[in-house]
């Protein structure tokens, strides 16, 4: 199989038979070459062995995907200049604590269905990084907009005037009752374009900083556990832990800079 490989076919896993029939075309090749583009299934078929033996030995030697047809989009880095000026929010729904989940022993057959969710709603500050968060019974309009209303008054509260808040298109950021809430508290609202969460890229890695350090560090035995420790994990975020965009700093030195 590795000398099948090492001869050149070009077996991407899921490949059509019609892309390995044309392909030698475009190229000018006759009928003959064709053999040199084969799905894996073919490979199979043609060693006489099991098809997930040839995914395999593909995989390992990284082919087992066809590269994408459009080239990726480059990353667009930004950072907007004072604190306040943008505030990322976003929310992620964790399944509430029922027993010790799989996310910590990895066996999926011991989950209790129909437990129920709560979600954490983010709000992280694009120049400090400082995050605001809550863990609220919903994720409809009412507890988003009663969200952003305290977040606001955080940020205040620490001398950061919220300018600009920047949502994904989900429901609740759509709604009449949170373009109203923008509206009385001053803040332009900016969504992000439809299936591009990418685009509100801070929110969402902080949410990934948040899981890995607080949702699913420990095996919490009780919901309610895991939401008390919520508050101290946060102040370490923002006060003590070091933030590579920030040369190593905590996100308040950035706030702190500022009342200076």
């Amino acid at each position: 199989m590795a000398r099948a490989v090492s001869s050149g076919w070009n077996a991407g896993l899921g490949r059509s038979p019609l892309d390995a029939s044309a392909e030698p075309a475009a190229h000018g090749g006759g009928p003959g070459s064709a053999d040199r583009a084969a799905t894996g299934l073919a490979i199979a078929h043609r060693l006489r062995v099991p098809r997930a033996t040839v995914g395999a030995v593909l995989r390992r030697h990284g082919l087992g995907r066809l590269p994408a047809v459009a080239p990726a989009e480059p990353v667009r880095r930004y950072e907007r200049a004072r604190p306040g000026e943008l505030l990322h929010v976003d929310i992620k729904s964790l399944g509430r604590i029922g027993q010790v989940g799989h996310r910590i022993h990895g066996d999926r057959r011991t989950r209790i269905r129909g437990i129920g969710w709560e979600h954490v709603h983010v709000c992280v500050d694009d120049r400090s990084r400082v995050a605001y968060v809550e863990l609220l019974p919903t994720l409809g309009y009412v507890d988003a907009v009663g969200f952003l209303e305290r977040a606001v008054a955080w940020f205040a509260a620490r001398g950061v005037r919220a300018e600009r808040v920047l949502t994904d298109n989900g429901s609740a950021y759509l709604s009449q009752a949170w373009r109203a809430a923008c509206g009385r508290l001053g803040v332009a609202h900016k969504r992000t374009r439809p299936y591009r969460p990418r685009t509100n890229g801070k929110a969402e890695r902080f949410i990934q900083t948040l899981l890995r350090e607080w949702a699913y560090r420990r095996a919490y035995a009780t919901s309610g556990r895991r939401r008390r420790a919520l508050a101290p994990w946060l102040r370490y975020y923002n006060r003590k832990r070091p933030h590579t965009a920030l040369s190593y700093r905590a996100p308040i030195t950035r706030l702190e800079e500022v009342a200076a």
